[in-house]
């Protein structure tokens, strides 16, 4: 009958489940780890692929990671094979477009991996994010295994369920959402950072304990002259309270693949994700966070959410760590006299769907969502900042 119809509601419900190994030299034979998490599931009839990614910084400073992989593989009896030696790519930022996913799938393409396959990638979270990005188109999704190399990506970006590459100056603007097979955090791999890598994982720990967790705040501050002098024991404590974290709010928000508007998570991040892009990569994902955090901080504190005390408590924890407290690009300015850095929030508010969610803390352990931001109010801050 006309104007009649008929409508079918279809729901599926997926669960994704993938294990987050905390380790110490996870390619040494004697380590069970990886065998266990390749071996968790029953394998095919035919033996399992496996192809490893390593960027080329971590295999230059570990020479014998490719070696240790292809020995550790060969040690798990004809089940599990190498499809190749491990590639070696380099890695950075400037890694993140499409160029470098079209060659990786290329190279998915001739190892001949299937969906029964592996990928394990080895890297920073640029890097990670690429080679997840590609191995989550190959077949519509490659098993990956994950293998960060620096304290940010173990203890935020490695252990999440986005990849992600950059286009039109935009932060992540292209990517897919593909939770990892499992996520292993070899301390041995955060040896050789230089000390800016190994600091600016840091500010993302401090964002997830300004919003999420009092105690881990407290355990930051008071551990700041230990993590300014590299001590291994209080960065392994950082990574796992941070990472798990992360990994409950994933798990527990109700929305772990952001169809809706608010974003916790990425508190400090809309300066961030702009000031990455304007200074193009010279700052890194976390410098970026941090300074995003001391702006956004003090804006909490101007509203009557946060203690003006805690912005400065932060910003000597920074200090103290060696951490940039402000970039020149922040005066940046547009022809109408208006703060570029500022386009941030525009930037923001079209990846949310159209409606700005900014999370800010509301005192410290708990969060807020504002649907505004005070343009003249963030333009006082981040002159003050310059101050």
């Amino acid at each position: 009958m006309s104007g009649e119809t008929e409508r079918t509601l279809q729901k599926i419900d997926v669960r994704f489940e993938y294990e987050v190994a905390f380790t110490e030299d996870v390619f040494n034979a004697s380590n069970p780890t990886l065998g266990e998490i390749v071996s968790k599931r029953p394998a095919p009839s035919v033996p399992v692929r496996v192809m490893f990614i390593i960027e080329k910084e971590i295999a230059e400073k570990h020479p014998r990671v490719s070696a240790d992989i292809s020995e550790y593989i060969a040690g798990m009896g004809g089940n599990v094979v190498l499809s190749s030696p491990p590639a070696i790519l380099a890695g950075g930022e400037e890694l993140k477009t499409f160029k470098p996913v079209e060659r990786l799938c290329a190279i998915f393409a001739e190892n001949k991996l299937c969906r029964h396959s592996f990928v394990g990638v080895v890297g920073g979270g640029a890097f990670l994010d690429v080679v997840g990005f590609a191995a989550s188109l190959v077949h519509r999704g490659v098993r990956q295994i994950r293998f960060p190399t620096t304290t940010l990506s173990q203890n935020d970006s490695g252990v999440g369920v986005k990849t992600g590459i950059n286009m039109f100056g935009k932060k992540n603007y292209v990517g897919t959402f593909a939770p990892p097979y499992a996520v292993v955090n070899d301390s041995r791999f955060l040896r050789s950072l230089e000390y800016r890598d190994w600091i600016s994982g840091v500010p993302e720990a401090f964002k997830v304990a300004m919003i999420a967790d009092a105690d881990f705040f407290d355990f930051l501050l008071d551990s700041t002259a230990k993590l300014a002098d590299r001590d291994e024991s209080t960065m392994s404590r950082l990574i796992q309270r941070s990472a798990k974290l992360h990994l409950n709010y994933i798990a527990t928000s109700g929305d772990p693949f952001e169809t809706g508007s608010a974003r916790p998570l990425d508190f400090g991040h809309w300066a961030a994700h702009k000031l990455e892009s304007m200074t193009d990569g010279a700052l890194r994902h976390g410098e970026a966070v941090g300074i995003g955090l001391l702006i956004d901080s003090r804006y909490a504190a101007d509203a009557g959410l946060l203690d003006r005390d805690v912005c400065e408590k932060v910003r000597s924890a920074f200090k103290l760590m060696g951490l940039p407290l402000f970039h020149e690009a922040l005066l940046e300015t547009k022809p109408t006299g208006e703060l570029a850095v500022l386009d941030g929030i525009e930037d923001f508010r079209e990846h949310l769907g159209g409606e700005l969610h900014v999370t800010l803390p509301n005192g410290i352990g708990e969060k807020l969502e504002v649907t505004a931001l005070d343009k003249n109010g963030l333009t006082e801050i981040i002159r003050a900042l310059a101050r």
